[in-house]
């Protein structure tokens, strides 16, 4: 090739390049460009993270309607709301966002007139009660009560054999097994540990200082002991039997967050290992949420425990999901509709409208928008309908997707080259009506250990983060059937040391509809 000089002045001097090395200049400069605005967008991006709201909620002055739809923010569903008058114009009613449950007891604190004054002010004579009225209503918080059991257990014997038998029978009445055999613990008191640390975000500590408070002596060394004893004699079965109607079914949720255990074998303290988590699909009938404690996010640990699991998989892109057999996995658009969402805050206020970032995300509103819409159909129903509005609207989604190509090192080119590779399964939630179109439900099960995990900040032994598994995977069962977590652990810890664990059956006992079932009975 040719070598091409070209001259370049300066003030002081003319240099001389080749083409090649102006080329390269130029390439170079085009780079270091690239780069430039790439950190430019990651600042933008870290401050929305670090000092914005951490909502992806669009607000209505960056909703770009590409479509030109007047339905595009409408709801049929949603009925006019009610108006009332106030002065000259009208506003909506406003609505009460505290409400007491209709259940609670009710305490009548009642003002009457002393006797000596329950006399006539005009002519002296008696007064008599002719009527009463409510004058308010407060709610009254009585603190969490202890009390000592005292389990007390009487013997028999016979008068008769006392007087003409040789042998006298003492029969001691029969006594329910505890617990935890020779401790202090109550079934309410290792529910009620168990309760604040994993649903309520309370650590051991602060549960020790509180007890302190009120002259309890209770360590948190104690407490852990009861948490992983109970939870290996009596939550361990259960959770195991659960797990077995989960993997029979053919809808499910998965997906994965960090943990950290400080004494795990052939591991640094400071070393990340993971907490899994599976749910049952929405119309299952059901609903399970599980955890399950792992030293790595390797692929294997997913394959082991979904093995014998068939159907269809909600989950995010990771790698490990796509191994696992006889299995269809329904990837979450909320991922993609995410880095959109990125691209878009990375871009500065004047350059947002009409950019790509925003036709990109206005697509994945409005298949969000149509989800909205059809909530409350029948899975049946659901399937017409997204072949209807939704399979359309990807349609057109993939084609804009394939219709450019930006740049490689930037927050829309990881945006676009994200959701096309994994553009299959985020869109076979159209395959069944059973089906949603993101993993949030998973998602929000490790939210809420990532809350607990942020409170306690790691687990000691692994023997530990198990017993967090299994504790945490019977509280949000619990929450999935609208038990009260607090109350279903202690019919566990009630009933559980009177059955044989190893059996089947009695293990069944102690299900969350059995729970439910005995509850109604009992209502």
């Amino acid at each position: 090739m040719k070598n091409i000089e070209i001259n370049a002045k300066t003030s002081e001097e003319e240099i001389t390049i080749s083409l090649k090395e102006y080329n390269n200049l130029i390439a170079q400069n085009k780079k270091l460009a690239q780069d430039l605005e790439w950190l430019k967008e990651s600042i933008r991006l870290n401050n929305r993270k670090m000092f914005g709201s951490s909502s992806e909620k669009t607000e209505d002055s960056a909703q770009l309607n590409v479509f030109n739809e007047a339905e595009e923010f409408a709801d049929i569903r949603k009925p006019e709301p009610e108006l009332e008058e106030v002065k000259s114009h009208y506003r909506k009613k406003r609505t009460k966002k505290d409400r007491l449950p209709e259940d609670l007891p009710v305490e009548i604190v009642e003002y009457r007139l002393n006797e000596d004054e329950q006399n006539c002010p005009n002519c002296g004579e008696e007064l008599h009660e002719m009527g009463k009225e409510v004058v308010r209503e407060e709610l009254k918080i009585i603190p969490a009560q202890a009390v000592i059991v005292q389990h007390v257990r009487y013997t028999y014997s016979c008068r008769n054999c006392e007087k003409t038998g040789t042998e006298v029978p003492v029969i001691k009445a029969p006594v329910k097994n505890a617990v935890i055999k020779g401790s202090f613990a109550s079934p309410e008191a290792v529910a009620y540990i168990m309760t604040q640390k994993y649903l309520m975000d309370i650590p051991l500590y602060r549960q020790e200082n509180d007890f302190k408070r009120r002259d309890i002596q209770l360590s948190r060394q104690t407490m852990a002991n009861w948490i992983m004893k109970s939870s290996e004699d009596w939550l361990k079965p259960v959770y195991d039997a659960l797990h077995k109607k989960l993997i029979s079914c053919t809808t499910g949720h998965a997906d994965e967050t960090t943990v950290q255990v400080l004494k795990e074998p052939g591991k640094k303290s400071q070393s990340k290992s993971y907490m899994w988590l599976y749910r049952t699909g929405q119309y299952e009938k059901d609903q399970i949420a599980l955890y399950d404690y792992r030293s790595s996010r390797n692929a294997v640990h997913a394959q082991n425990f979904l093995k014998g699991f068939s159907g269809y998989l909600h989950c995010d892109g990771y790698q490990a999901y796509k191994k696992l057999a006889n299995v269809t996995l329904v990837q979450c658009l909320a991922h993609s509709r995410r880095k959109f969402d990125e691209a878009l805050t990375c871009l500065k206020e004047e350059e947002r409208k009409d950019s790509k970032a925003a036709i990109g995300l206005a697509y994945c509103n409005k298949l969000f928008k149509i989800e909205r819409d059809i909530e409350d159909m029948s899975p049946e129903e659901k399937y017409i309908k997204r072949q209807e509005l939704s399979k359309p609207v990807l349609d057109g989604f993939y084609a804009w997707l394939n219709s450019f190509t930006p740049a490689k090192q930037s927050h829309l080119g990881n945006a676009v080259t994200y959701t096309l590779n994994q553009w299959q399964n985020l869109q076979n939630y159209l395959l069944d009506g059973r089906l949603n179109i993101c993993n949030n439900s998973a998602e929000h099960m490790a939210k809420s250990f990532a809350l607990c995990r942020k409170n306690f900040l790691f687990s000691n032994t692994p023997r530990g983060a198990e017993a967090s598994a299994t504790v945490m995977s019977i509280i949000e069962t619990a929450k999935l059937n609208k038990i009260d977590a607090f109350k279903y652990l202690t019919y566990i810890f009630k009933t559980a040391p009177q059955l044989d664990m190893t059996k089947e059956e009695d293990v069944e006992k102690l299900l969350p509809e059995v729970f439910l079932n005995g509850q109604k009975e009992n209502a």
